[in-house]
């Protein structure tokens, strides 16, 4: 069944976020869910996307997406009114939201995304929230007043200084667990590397980590395998038993050597459709 583009704005440089019509997935999703999309039922391949927001009223859910590769290209080119082939979804397990305490989310890049509505249901729950959010520079940075509304303080964090502090989010991470009292809990959520180093910070002052982790992912109900991970020396998958783990029971080292299995194949595909997309005339 095709799901309708109901709105599509760009957040940031290569960065979009779309509102799909969706009911069913609307009124079920829970804060920390994922989809699979396919662009086209016929010889699409097949991605995740966290569920950023939902409008029960409008029977939609929000996907934000980054341009890197020929399926999250293509979701860029639509425009509203346009129609996606598929959703599946909810997936995966919620986030286990309760009143935790104080709580640091720390969101990198495109992470912010998927952080937020965790970060909202927990604000929620009675937590007191710092966020420190993180880009490579200005233009990259997403949903700053978004964090802003539901954040007891909030730390941005930019790799060249073009806005805020110029430090890589850990730098932030590292003050806010040396504090006094220091947080209860901390969830991260970004490239895989960012979180391998957060989890490094975290775990030297015992602070409990949690990861919402963004494998290859192809049928979504575990039976593909091509979202393994190793955990606690155990194979998990994400798909099914996540996507949030302890982070400091990940084997981040391994997860980048799988991650980075198809990039010639990944670089390819959008080559190809980036040539295509040309000849067509498309801006």
């Amino acid at each position: 069944m095709p799901h309708r583009i109901l709105s599509k704005n760009q957040l940031s440089k290569d960065v979009f976020s779309a509102y799909v019509e969706a009911a069913l997935i609307a009124s079920a999703r829970r804060p920390g869910q994922f989809v699979i999309i396919t662009i086209n039922d016929q010889y699409s391949e097949r991605i995740p996307l966290t569920i950023a927001d939902v409008d029960v009223q409008k029977g939609a859910i929000q996907l934000i997406w980054q341009r890197v590769g020929k399926t999250t290209a293509e979701l860029a080119d639509l425009k509203e009114g346009d129609y996606i082939g598929s959703i599946v979804g909810p997936l995966g397990k919620p986030t286990h939201v309760k009143k935790f305490g104080t709580i640091v989310c720390v969101g990198g890049g495109i992470g912010n995304a998927p952080l937020l509505p965790i970060a909202r249901a927990l604000k929620g729950a009675g937590n007191t929230i710092i966020s420190i959010i993180g880009a490579r520079n200005k233009q990259l940075l997403i949903l700053e007043n978004e964090f802003a509304q539901i954040s007891d303080e909030l730390i941005i964090t930019t790799d060249d200084g073009s806005y805020g502090r110029k430090a890589l989010v850990t730098e932030p991470l590292k003050e806010v667990c040396r504090r006094e009292k220091k947080p209860d809990i901390a969830f991260v959520i970004g490239p895989a590397i960012m979180m391998k180093f957060c989890c490094e910070v975290t775990e030297k002052f015992n602070v409990p980590t949690q990861v919402s982790l963004n494998t290859i992912m192809v049928d979504g109900t575990g039976m593909c395998g091509g979202c393994r991970i190793e955990y606690d020396g155990k194979p998990k998958f994400v798909c099914v038993d996540g996507p949030e783990f302890n982070g400091h029971k990940v084997n981040f080292d391994l997860m980048l050597k799988r991650l980075n299995a198809y990039k010639n194949q990944e670089q390819q595909a959008l080559d190809q459709y980036e040539k295509h997309r040309c000849k067509i005339g498309l801006d």
